[in-house]
Protein backbone atom coordinates (compact mmCIF):
# COMPACT_ATOMS: atom_id res chain seq x y z
CA UNK A 1 0.00 0.00 0.00
CA UNK A 2 1.30 3.21 -0.69
CA UNK A 3 2.45 5.38 1.99
CA UNK A 4 1.38 8.66 0.05
CA UNK A 5 -1.17 10.58 -2.08
CA UNK A 6 1.74 11.61 -4.69
CA UNK A 7 1.95 15.16 -3.24
CA UNK A 8 4.98 13.76 -0.19
CA UNK A 9 2.36 13.74 2.28
CA UNK A 10 1.54 10.86 4.27
CA UNK A 11 -2.57 10.68 3.93
CA UNK A 12 -4.80 11.52 7.00
CA UNK A 13 -7.95 9.36 8.33
CA UNK A 14 -11.08 10.96 7.58
CA UNK A 15 -11.61 13.63 10.12
CA UNK A 16 -8.24 13.93 11.73
CA UNK A 17 -6.02 16.87 11.56
CA UNK A 18 -3.30 17.31 8.99
CA UNK A 19 0.23 18.51 10.05
CA UNK A 20 0.44 22.41 10.01
CA UNK A 21 3.57 22.93 12.04
CA UNK A 22 7.01 23.79 9.87
CA UNK A 23 8.87 21.32 9.60
CA UNK A 24 6.47 18.19 10.41
CA UNK A 25 7.61 15.89 7.84
CA UNK A 26 10.41 14.99 10.00
CA UNK A 27 8.57 13.61 12.42
CA UNK A 28 5.64 11.98 11.67
CA UNK A 29 4.06 11.57 15.40
CA UNK A 30 3.50 15.29 14.68
CA UNK A 31 -0.28 14.69 14.93
CA UNK A 32 -0.43 12.66 17.72
CA UNK A 33 0.94 14.49 20.28
CA UNK A 34 -0.42 15.54 23.18
CA UNK A 35 -1.59 18.98 23.47
CA UNK A 36 0.71 19.72 26.41
CA UNK A 37 4.06 19.09 24.45
CA UNK A 38 3.92 21.83 22.31
CA UNK A 39 4.94 23.88 25.31
CA UNK A 40 8.25 21.72 25.91
CA UNK A 41 11.51 23.77 24.90
CA UNK A 42 14.99 22.75 25.34
CA UNK A 43 16.42 24.79 28.40
CA UNK A 44 18.87 27.11 27.65
CA UNK A 45 21.10 25.66 30.51
CA UNK A 46 21.22 22.30 28.88
CA UNK A 47 22.28 23.86 25.19
CA UNK A 48 24.89 25.45 26.61
CA UNK A 49 26.30 21.65 28.13
CA UNK A 50 28.45 21.25 24.89
CA UNK A 51 30.14 24.36 24.97
CA UNK A 52 30.42 24.97 28.56
CA UNK A 53 31.95 21.21 28.92
CA UNK A 54 35.25 22.31 26.49
CA UNK A 55 38.04 22.58 29.06
CA UNK A 56 39.01 25.91 27.84
CA UNK A 57 35.69 27.83 28.00
CA UNK A 58 35.62 28.76 32.03
CA UNK A 59 32.04 28.04 32.67
CA UNK A 60 29.58 30.16 34.69
CA UNK A 61 26.55 28.99 33.68
CA UNK A 62 25.70 25.41 35.41
CA UNK A 63 25.52 24.81 39.08
CA UNK A 64 26.90 21.62 39.56
CA UNK A 65 28.39 20.88 43.32
CA UNK A 66 32.34 20.79 43.86
CA UNK A 67 32.60 16.98 44.30
CA UNK A 68 36.17 16.81 44.49
CA UNK A 69 35.51 18.00 47.76
CA UNK A 70 33.76 14.89 48.70
CA UNK A 71 36.07 12.04 50.44
CA UNK A 72 35.28 9.86 47.62
CA UNK A 73 37.34 7.05 48.86
CA UNK A 74 35.60 7.04 51.78
CA UNK A 75 32.21 7.27 50.08
CA UNK A 76 33.57 4.46 47.89
CA UNK A 77 34.50 2.05 50.79
CA UNK A 78 30.76 2.71 51.96
CA UNK A 79 28.94 1.83 49.09
CA UNK A 80 31.20 -1.43 48.85
CA UNK A 81 30.41 -2.28 52.46
CA UNK A 82 26.80 -1.60 51.25
CA UNK A 83 26.10 -3.66 48.72
CA UNK A 84 28.38 -6.34 50.48
CA UNK A 85 26.09 -6.71 53.56
CA UNK A 86 22.70 -5.19 52.40
CA UNK A 87 23.15 -6.14 48.58
CA UNK A 88 19.46 -7.74 48.59
CA UNK A 89 17.61 -4.90 50.22
CA UNK A 90 19.79 -1.89 47.99
CA UNK A 91 19.30 -3.96 44.62
CA UNK A 92 15.69 -4.56 44.85
CA UNK A 93 12.23 -2.52 44.91
CA UNK A 94 11.43 -0.55 47.93
CA UNK A 95 8.39 0.91 49.03
CA UNK A 96 7.05 4.06 47.13
CA UNK A 97 6.91 6.41 49.90
CA UNK A 98 10.76 5.94 50.15
CA UNK A 99 12.98 3.86 52.77
CA UNK A 100 11.65 4.59 56.51
CA UNK A 101 15.19 4.64 57.40
CA UNK A 102 16.21 7.55 55.27
CA UNK A 103 13.05 9.25 56.09
CA UNK A 104 13.88 9.53 60.01
CA UNK A 105 17.17 10.51 59.64
CA UNK A 106 15.98 13.52 57.24
CA UNK A 107 13.55 14.58 60.09
CA UNK A 108 17.24 15.24 61.63
CA UNK A 109 18.90 16.68 58.14
CA UNK A 110 15.60 19.83 58.68
CA UNK A 111 15.53 20.21 62.31
CA UNK A 112 17.87 23.35 62.45
CA UNK A 113 14.98 24.94 59.85
CA UNK A 114 12.21 23.96 62.73
CA UNK A 115 10.50 21.60 60.96
CA UNK A 116 8.57 19.50 63.35
CA UNK A 117 7.58 16.86 61.24
CA UNK A 118 7.58 12.91 61.14
CA UNK A 119 9.13 10.29 59.46
CA UNK A 120 5.62 9.78 58.03
CA UNK A 121 4.80 12.93 56.29
CA UNK A 122 7.81 12.48 54.53
CA UNK A 123 7.45 11.61 50.63
CA UNK A 124 11.27 10.70 49.32
CA UNK A 125 11.50 11.26 45.23
CA UNK A 126 13.98 11.27 43.11
CA UNK A 127 15.54 14.70 43.10
CA UNK A 128 13.65 17.39 44.44
CA UNK A 129 13.17 18.50 40.39
CA UNK A 130 10.67 15.06 40.99
CA UNK A 131 8.93 16.26 44.06
CA UNK A 132 8.08 19.76 42.10
CA UNK A 133 6.63 18.02 39.09
CA UNK A 134 4.57 15.27 41.17
CA UNK A 135 3.07 18.71 43.26
CA UNK A 136 2.39 20.52 39.76
CA UNK A 137 0.54 17.20 38.86
CA UNK A 138 -1.67 16.75 41.33
CA UNK A 139 -2.90 20.66 41.62
CA UNK A 140 -2.68 21.69 38.35
CA UNK A 141 -5.03 21.81 35.72
CA UNK A 142 -4.60 23.44 32.15
CA UNK A 143 -5.15 26.74 32.32
CA UNK A 144 -4.81 26.96 36.53
CA UNK A 145 -2.19 30.17 37.88
CA UNK A 146 1.09 29.41 39.29
CA UNK A 147 3.11 32.39 41.00
CA UNK A 148 6.54 32.29 40.51
CA UNK A 149 9.36 34.76 41.88
CA UNK A 150 11.17 36.89 39.05
CA UNK A 151 13.28 35.48 38.66
CA UNK A 152 12.39 31.77 38.86
CA UNK A 153 14.45 28.22 39.10
CA UNK A 154 14.22 27.13 35.61
CA UNK A 155 13.51 23.63 36.19
CA UNK A 156 10.42 24.48 37.89
CA UNK A 157 9.04 26.95 35.23
CA UNK A 158 9.46 23.93 32.71
CA UNK A 159 7.77 21.70 34.89
CA UNK A 160 4.89 24.22 35.20
CA UNK A 161 4.65 24.91 31.23
CA UNK A 162 4.59 20.95 30.75
CA UNK A 163 1.40 20.95 32.91
CA UNK A 164 -0.31 24.09 30.98
CA UNK A 165 0.12 26.23 34.16
CA UNK A 166 -0.12 30.35 33.65
CA UNK A 167 2.98 31.32 35.28
CA UNK A 168 2.58 34.85 36.45
CA UNK A 169 5.96 36.36 38.02
CA UNK A 170 6.42 38.01 41.47
CA UNK A 171 8.97 40.80 41.83
CA UNK A 172 11.71 39.66 44.27
CA UNK A 173 14.26 42.31 46.14
CA UNK A 174 17.52 41.87 48.42
CA UNK A 175 15.29 40.70 50.96
CA UNK A 176 13.89 38.17 48.58
CA UNK A 177 10.13 37.90 47.76
CA UNK A 178 8.05 40.97 47.91
CA UNK A 179 4.81 40.80 50.83
CA UNK A 180 3.14 43.84 49.13
CA UNK A 181 3.65 42.50 45.42
CA UNK A 182 2.23 38.92 46.33
CA UNK A 183 -1.17 40.80 48.09
CA UNK A 184 -1.44 42.75 45.11
CA UNK A 185 -0.36 39.83 42.68
CA UNK A 186 -3.37 37.78 44.51
CA UNK A 187 -5.58 40.58 44.36
CA UNK A 188 -5.74 41.21 40.93
CA UNK A 189 -5.69 37.50 40.22
CA UNK A 190 -9.08 36.88 42.52
CA UNK A 191 -10.65 40.29 40.77
CA UNK A 192 -9.76 38.61 37.05
CA UNK A 193 -11.84 35.67 38.67
CA UNK A 194 -8.20 33.31 38.15
CA UNK A 195 -7.80 30.56 40.43
CA UNK A 196 -4.13 30.44 41.79
CA UNK A 197 -2.99 26.72 42.86
CA UNK A 198 0.30 27.54 44.31
CA UNK A 199 2.93 29.80 45.12
CA UNK A 200 6.52 28.25 44.27
CA UNK A 201 9.49 29.84 45.75
CA UNK A 202 13.17 29.74 46.48
CA UNK A 203 13.14 31.54 50.00
CA UNK A 204 16.92 30.68 51.14
CA UNK A 205 20.11 31.43 48.68
CA UNK A 206 17.42 31.73 45.78
CA UNK A 207 18.33 30.41 42.51
CA UNK A 208 18.95 32.31 39.92
CA UNK A 209 19.07 35.55 42.10
CA UNK A 210 21.01 34.47 44.90
CA UNK A 211 19.41 36.29 47.52
CA UNK A 212 17.66 35.22 50.65
CA UNK A 213 14.09 35.98 52.06
CA UNK A 214 14.55 37.80 55.25
CA UNK A 215 13.48 36.55 58.49
CA UNK A 216 10.43 39.34 58.71
CA UNK A 217 9.04 38.52 55.60
CA UNK A 218 9.09 34.79 56.03
CA UNK A 219 5.58 34.75 58.30
CA UNK A 220 3.79 37.35 56.16
CA UNK A 221 4.05 35.73 52.83
CA UNK A 222 3.02 32.59 54.60
CA UNK A 223 -0.23 34.57 56.25
CA UNK A 224 -0.89 36.19 52.65
CA UNK A 225 -0.96 32.96 51.56
CA UNK A 226 -3.28 30.74 53.65
CA UNK A 227 -5.66 34.29 53.63
CA UNK A 228 -5.79 33.63 49.71
CA UNK A 229 -6.13 29.86 50.02
CA UNK A 230 -2.96 29.31 48.06
CA UNK A 231 -0.48 26.26 49.64
CA UNK A 232 3.26 27.34 49.35
CA UNK A 233 5.96 25.26 47.78
CA UNK A 234 8.90 26.00 49.97
CA UNK A 235 12.32 24.74 47.76
CA UNK A 236 14.88 24.57 49.74
CA UNK A 237 18.05 23.10 48.30
CA UNK A 238 20.90 25.32 49.36
CA UNK A 239 19.39 26.14 52.31
CA UNK A 240 22.37 23.98 54.64
CA UNK A 241 25.11 25.99 51.94
CA UNK A 242 24.60 29.50 53.84
CA UNK A 243 27.90 31.65 53.78
CA UNK A 244 27.41 33.26 57.34
CA UNK A 245 24.47 32.69 59.54
CA UNK A 246 22.82 30.06 60.44
CA UNK A 247 19.61 29.31 58.40
CA UNK A 248 16.41 31.12 59.29
CA UNK A 249 13.15 29.15 59.89
CA UNK A 250 11.54 27.48 57.16
CA UNK A 251 8.06 28.70 55.72
CA UNK A 252 7.44 24.97 56.70
CA UNK A 253 7.94 25.96 60.22
CA UNK A 254 5.17 29.06 59.95
CA UNK A 255 2.26 26.68 59.01
CA UNK A 256 2.60 23.00 58.16
CA UNK A 257 -0.80 22.53 56.74
CA UNK A 258 -0.37 25.08 53.99
CA UNK A 259 2.95 24.77 53.18
CA UNK A 260 5.08 21.85 51.45
CA UNK A 261 8.55 21.85 52.20
CA UNK A 262 10.81 20.49 49.45
CA UNK A 263 14.65 19.47 50.07
CA UNK A 264 17.68 17.51 48.51
CA UNK A 265 20.90 16.03 48.89
CA UNK A 266 21.84 16.96 45.48
CA UNK A 267 24.00 19.96 46.96
CA UNK A 268 25.37 18.99 50.06
CA UNK A 269 26.03 14.93 49.34
CA UNK A 270 25.88 14.40 45.62
CA UNK A 271 23.49 15.09 42.97
CA UNK A 272 24.20 11.40 40.73
CA UNK A 273 22.05 9.85 43.56
CA UNK A 274 19.07 11.63 42.53
CA UNK A 275 17.35 11.57 46.32
CA UNK A 276 14.79 14.56 47.48
CA UNK A 277 11.93 14.81 49.38
CA UNK A 278 8.72 16.64 50.18
CA UNK A 279 7.43 16.97 53.49
CA UNK A 280 3.40 17.69 52.72
CA UNK A 281 0.34 17.63 54.94
CA UNK A 282 -0.90 14.12 55.80
CA UNK A 283 -3.85 14.13 52.40
CA UNK A 284 -1.17 15.98 50.17
CA UNK A 285 1.44 12.82 51.37
CA UNK A 286 -1.40 10.46 50.17
CA UNK A 287 -1.61 11.77 46.61
CA UNK A 288 1.86 11.87 46.27
CA UNK A 289 2.92 9.24 47.07
CA UNK A 290 0.16 7.72 44.61
CA UNK A 291 1.41 10.08 41.90
CA UNK A 292 5.50 8.96 42.61
CA UNK A 293 3.72 5.24 42.38
CA UNK A 294 2.40 5.88 38.93
CA UNK A 295 5.61 7.48 37.65
CA UNK A 296 8.02 5.12 38.68
CA UNK A 297 6.77 2.53 41.23
CA UNK A 298 9.24 4.00 44.08
CA UNK A 299 13.03 5.63 44.65
CA UNK A 300 15.80 4.03 44.17
CA UNK A 301 16.60 1.50 47.13
CA UNK A 302 20.22 1.85 46.57
CA UNK A 303 20.70 5.21 46.32
CA UNK A 304 18.28 6.23 49.42
CA UNK A 305 20.24 3.62 51.40
CA UNK A 306 23.61 4.86 50.02
CA UNK A 307 22.52 8.54 51.80
CA UNK A 308 21.36 6.76 55.14
CA UNK A 309 25.21 4.84 55.15
CA UNK A 310 26.38 8.52 54.27
CA UNK A 311 24.02 10.13 57.16
CA UNK A 312 25.07 7.22 59.57
CA UNK A 313 28.86 6.41 59.02
CA UNK A 314 30.21 9.99 58.02
CA UNK A 315 30.72 13.04 59.66
CA UNK A 316 28.09 15.17 57.71
CA UNK A 317 28.07 18.22 59.23
CA UNK A 318 31.55 18.73 58.76
CA UNK A 319 31.21 18.09 55.52
CA UNK A 320 28.84 20.61 55.12
CA UNK A 321 31.30 23.32 56.59
CA UNK A 322 33.41 21.93 54.03
CA UNK A 323 31.31 22.68 51.04
CA UNK A 324 30.16 25.97 52.90
CA UNK A 325 33.83 27.12 52.97
CA UNK A 326 34.82 26.39 49.62
CA UNK A 327 32.03 28.26 48.12
CA UNK A 328 32.16 31.02 50.61
CA UNK A 329 35.86 31.32 49.36
CA UNK A 330 34.58 31.41 46.18
CA UNK A 331 31.45 33.92 46.13
CA UNK A 332 34.35 36.35 47.50
CA UNK A 333 36.34 35.64 44.37
CA UNK A 334 33.34 36.41 41.93
CA UNK A 335 32.38 39.41 44.27
CA UNK A 336 35.75 41.13 44.39
CA UNK A 337 36.18 40.01 40.58
CA UNK A 338 32.93 42.17 39.54
CA UNK A 339 34.02 44.86 41.36
CA UNK A 340 37.25 45.47 39.98
CA UNK A 341 36.89 44.60 36.56
CA UNK A 342 33.04 45.12 35.77
CA UNK A 343 31.91 48.14 37.95
CA UNK A 344 29.53 48.87 35.09
CA UNK A 345 27.18 45.65 35.91
CA UNK A 346 24.98 45.78 38.50
CA UNK A 347 24.60 42.08 40.64
CA UNK A 348 23.24 40.96 44.16
CA UNK A 349 25.73 39.57 46.79
CA UNK A 350 24.73 35.75 47.73
CA UNK A 351 24.19 35.12 51.31
CA UNK A 352 25.00 31.28 50.39
CA UNK A 353 23.87 29.25 47.44
CA UNK A 354 25.98 28.84 44.29
CA UNK A 355 24.62 32.26 42.40
CA UNK A 356 25.18 35.84 41.44
CA UNK A 357 22.64 37.36 39.42
CA UNK A 358 23.95 40.34 37.56
CA UNK A 359 22.82 43.34 35.25
CA UNK A 360 24.35 44.30 32.63
CA UNK A 361 24.28 48.06 31.42
CA UNK A 362 21.75 49.73 29.52
CA UNK A 363 21.38 48.81 26.21
CA UNK A 364 23.34 45.44 26.65
CA UNK A 365 21.05 41.72 25.88
CA UNK A 366 23.20 39.04 27.51
CA UNK A 367 21.24 36.41 25.10
CA UNK A 368 22.51 38.70 22.11
CA UNK A 369 25.99 38.96 23.36
CA UNK A 370 26.04 35.02 24.93
CA UNK A 371 27.73 34.03 21.17
CA UNK A 372 30.62 36.80 21.72
CA UNK A 373 31.19 34.80 24.97
CA UNK A 374 31.92 31.78 23.75
CA UNK A 375 34.23 33.00 21.42
CA UNK A 376 35.91 34.51 24.24
CA UNK A 377 35.71 31.13 25.78
CA UNK A 378 33.02 32.14 28.75
CA UNK A 379 29.63 30.64 29.36
CA UNK A 380 26.90 32.08 31.58
CA UNK A 381 23.41 31.73 31.05
CA UNK A 382 21.17 34.09 29.98
CA UNK A 383 18.54 35.95 32.27
CA UNK A 384 15.52 35.15 30.02
CA UNK A 385 16.04 31.41 30.60
CA UNK A 386 14.31 32.03 34.30
CA UNK A 387 11.15 33.94 33.20
CA UNK A 388 8.24 32.54 31.93
CA UNK A 389 6.99 35.81 30.17
CA UNK A 390 10.36 37.47 28.34
CA UNK A 391 11.64 39.62 31.23
CA UNK A 392 15.12 39.15 31.77
CA UNK A 393 17.23 40.24 28.73
CA UNK A 394 19.52 42.73 30.68
CA UNK A 395 20.29 40.36 33.15
CA UNK A 396 22.21 36.54 33.16
CA UNK A 397 23.12 34.37 36.08
CA UNK A 398 26.76 33.44 37.38
CA UNK A 399 27.67 30.33 39.21
CA UNK A 400 30.22 30.10 41.31
CA UNK A 401 30.17 26.83 42.85
CA UNK A 402 32.07 24.63 40.44
CA UNK A 403 35.30 26.68 39.08
CA UNK A 404 38.13 27.66 41.15
CA UNK A 405 38.64 30.99 42.20
CA UNK A 406 41.46 31.86 39.52
CA UNK A 407 39.15 30.50 37.11
CA UNK A 408 36.36 32.57 38.15
CA UNK A 409 38.61 35.63 37.99
CA UNK A 410 39.60 34.57 34.75
CA UNK A 411 35.96 33.79 33.51
CA UNK A 412 35.13 37.20 34.92
CA UNK A 413 37.82 39.38 32.75
CA UNK A 414 36.67 37.26 29.67
CA UNK A 415 33.17 38.54 30.43
CA UNK A 416 34.59 42.29 30.98
CA UNK A 417 35.88 42.30 27.70
CA UNK A 418 33.05 41.24 26.08
CA UNK A 419 31.10 43.76 27.75
CA UNK A 420 33.27 46.37 26.72
CA UNK A 421 33.02 45.21 23.44
CA UNK A 422 29.24 45.42 23.52
CA UNK A 423 29.17 48.69 24.72
CA UNK A 424 31.68 49.97 22.24
CA UNK A 425 29.65 49.03 19.34
CA UNK A 426 26.32 50.17 21.04
CA UNK A 427 28.21 53.92 21.42
CA UNK A 428 29.27 53.73 17.79
CA UNK A 429 26.09 52.26 16.07
CA UNK A 430 23.60 53.64 18.56
CA UNK A 431 20.52 51.55 19.43
CA UNK A 432 19.75 50.19 16.22
CA UNK A 433 22.64 47.75 16.11
CA UNK A 434 21.50 45.82 19.48
CA UNK A 435 18.50 43.55 18.91
CA UNK A 436 15.28 44.60 19.32
CA UNK A 437 13.47 43.42 22.57
CA UNK A 438 10.79 41.03 21.23
CA UNK A 439 7.37 41.29 22.64
CA UNK A 440 6.24 43.13 25.72
CA UNK A 441 5.82 41.82 29.48
CA UNK A 442 2.68 39.73 30.55
CA UNK A 443 0.13 42.03 31.21
CA UNK A 444 -0.60 39.88 34.62
CA UNK A 445 2.43 40.55 35.85
CA UNK A 446 1.88 42.09 38.96
CA UNK A 447 5.14 44.28 38.27
CA UNK A 448 8.44 44.24 36.45
CA UNK A 449 11.65 42.12 36.66
CA UNK A 450 13.23 44.02 39.87
CA UNK A 451 16.60 45.33 39.45
CA UNK A 452 18.09 43.12 42.64
CA UNK A 453 20.52 45.64 43.27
Amino acid sequence: MPDDDGTGTTPHPKGSRRASAPGSRLDRWVDAYAQRTRGMTASEIRALFAVASRPEVVSLAGGMPFLSALPLDVVGEALARLVATRGTVALQYGSGQGDPELRGKIIDVMAPQQVAAHPDDIVVTTGSQQAIDLVTRIFVDPGDVVLAEAPSYVGALGVFRAYQADVVHVPLDDDGLVPEALEAALAQLAAQGRRVKFLYTVPNHHNPAGVTLSAERRPRIVEIARRHGVLVMDDVPYWLLGLEADPFPSLYSHDPESVIYLGSFSKTFAPGFRVGWAVAPHAVREKLVLASEAAILCPSAFSQLAVATYLEDHDWKHQVGVFRELYRERATATLEALSDLLPSARWTTPRGGFYVWLTLPDGLYAKAMLPRAVTERVAYVPGTAFYADGQGRQSLRLSYCYPTSERIREGIRRLATVVEAETELLATFGPESRPRTAGTADPRVASPGPDLT
